[in-house]
C-alpha cells in the first residue's frame, strides 16, 4: 500500500486522517510506503521544510521525503507540487493500491502513468478541499485551482478508481468546481477509534467521579477554540434557560477574545458549568467517554467523530453534511432556541438518550472506525 502525501502536510507525530490510515494499514500487516514532500506544519501551524531523505518511522513504515523539482524555482515548485523520482519509487515498491492524499498537484499525472502501466493497481484520491479552506482569493481560485489543478484532475479521471471526499462540502467542490462525475465520487468520512467496553467504563466512571457528576446526571461537553461562530455564548445562555440541577456542562479548549468576557461571566454564575482549558488528546477522549452529549452548535470539528467513537449523542449545527451523523443520534440546531429545545427534550425524558448513544456507538463501529476505513481502500 502506497500513501502519497505530496499535496498535503505529512507529519509523523500527528493524528490526522493520513496518519491514522497509514498506521492502520501497517497494523493490519500490509507493507506500507509513504512518499511525502518536505513541507510540514510546526506546532504553531506555520509552514516549515525538513530535509529530504528516507527513514522508518515509529510504526515501522518507510517514509521517503522528496524535495521539489530542482528545475523550478522553489516558490513555484511548492505551489505546482512537482517532484522528481515518484515513478521510480512506485516501480520499486510495486504497490497493490495507491492513495493520493489531496487532489491538487502535478504528481497525480505520474500516478496516472503508473496506473496505465499497471491497470490492476487500485488508485484512490482523497480530497479535503472546499470553498471554506481553499480557493478563497481570485488568484488561488481561478489561477491555481481552475487553470492548473482542475485540468490535471480531468486528465487523470480515467485512471482514478474513486475520489474520496470527507464531507458534503468537499464533495460539492469536487463535483461542481473540478467537474468530477458522481460515478467517481465516494463519501469517505474522517474516522476515529471506537473505545472498547472496559476502557469506556473505566474512563467514564473515573472522570464523572472527578467532575462530581450526579449518578443520573447528564454531562455535556463542548471543545475547541471557542469563537463567536462556535456559538459558545448561545450554548451557555441556553444552558442557563434550562436550570436542571442534574445537568453539567464542561468546556475544554480556549475562549477567544471576542467571546471571553461574556462567556466567563456566564460560567461564573452557573455552578453547573466548568471551564477546563486545553486538554491533551488522551484527556479529551476520557472526557468524551464521561460525557452523554457532545455540543457543537456552530461550525465543524473532527472532534465530533471522536465523540461518536466515545458513544456521545450530538447537538450539531444544522449544516449540510451533518444529517448523516444525527440520524437517530442527536439534534441539528440553528440558534439558541434550538439548543434550548434539545435540552428540554433531554430534561423531560422525551429523548431516549441511552438509545441515541447506542446508535452513536454503532455508527462509529460500522462507518467511522479507521480499521474499517483502511480496509475499504484495499478491497
Amino acid at each position: 500500500m502506497a500513501h502519497l502525501c505530496l499535496s498535503n502536510y505529512y507529519m509523523d507525530d500527528r493524528a490526522y486522517q493520513e496518519n491514522e490510515l497509514i498506521e492502520e494499514h501497517a497494523r493490519q500487516g500490509h507493507q506500507v510506503l509513504v512518499i511525502a514532500s518536505t513541507q510540514v506544519l510546526n506546532t504553531e501551524r506555520q509552514r516549515e521544510f525538513v530535509a529530504p531523505g528516507r527513514y522508518r518511522n515509529d510504526h515501522g513504515v518507510d517514509v521517503v521525503r522528496l524535495p521539489y523539482h530542482p528545475a523550478l524555482p522553489h516558490r513555484l515548485a511548492k505551489s505546482l507540487r512537482v517532484h522528481r523520482g515518484v515513478y521510480q519509487l512506485l516501480e520499486a515498491f510495486a504497490p497493490d493500491a495507491i492513495l493520493f492524499h489531496g487532489m491538487c498537484g502535478w504528481e497525480l499525472l505520474t500516478v496516472r502513468r503508473y496506473k496505465q502501466a499497471h491497470p490492476e493497481v487500485k488508485f484512490y484520491v482523497d480530497t479535503h478541499t472546499d470553498f471554506i479552506n481553499s480557493a478563497r482569493g481570485p488568484v488561488s481560485k481561478w489561477g491555481l485551482h481552475y487553470l492548473y489543478y482542475r485540468p490535471i484532475v480531468h486528465r487523470c479521471l480515467n485512471a482514478i478508481d474513486r475520489v474520496l471526499y470527507i464531507s458534503a462540502l468537499t464533495g460539492r467542490f469536487a463535483r461542481d468546481f473540478y467537474g468530477v462525475p458522481d460515478s467517481k465520487l465516494e463519501f469517505y468520512p474522517l474516522g476515529g477509534h471506537p473505545v472498547p467496553d472496559d476502557e469506556y467504563r473505566r474512563l467514564r466512571e473515573t472522570i464523572r467521579a472527578d467532575l462530581a457528576v450526579p449518578a443520573h446526571g447528564t454531562l455535556f461537553v463542548q471543545s475547541g477554540k471557542q469563537a463567536s461562530h462556535k456559538k459558545i455564548l448561545e450554548a451557555l445562555r441556553a444552558f442557563a434557560e434550562v436550570p436542571d440541577p442534574d445537568f453539567r456542562l464542561v468546556i475544554a479548549g480556549s475562549l477567544l477574545e471576542e467571546v471571553r468576557e461574556e462567556a466567563e461571566a456566564l460560567i461564573q454564575v452557573d455552578p453547573r458549568v466548568r471551564f477546563l482549558g486545553w486538554q491533551s488528546p488522551a484527556q479529551l477522549k476520557a472526557l468524551l467517554c464521561a460525557a452523554d452529549v457532545y455540543l457543537q452548535p456552530g461550525s465543524q470539528s473532527s472532534t465530533m467523530q471522536t465523540s461518536l467513537c466515545c458513544r456521545c449523542a450530538l447537538i450539531l449545527e444544522d449544516m449540510e453534511g451533518h444529517e448523516i451523523y444525527t440520524d437517530g443520534t442527536g439534534w441539528r440546531v440553528t440558534d439558541q432556541a434550538g439548543i434550548v429545545a434539545a435540552l428540554q427534550e433531554i430534561q423531560s425524558g422525551a429523548a431516549d438518550l441511552d438509545a441515541m448513544k447506542g446508535r452513536a456507538e454503532a455508527l462509529a463501529r460500522n462507518k467511522l472506525d479507521y480499521a474499517v476505513l483502511a480496509r475499504r481502500i484495499l478491497h
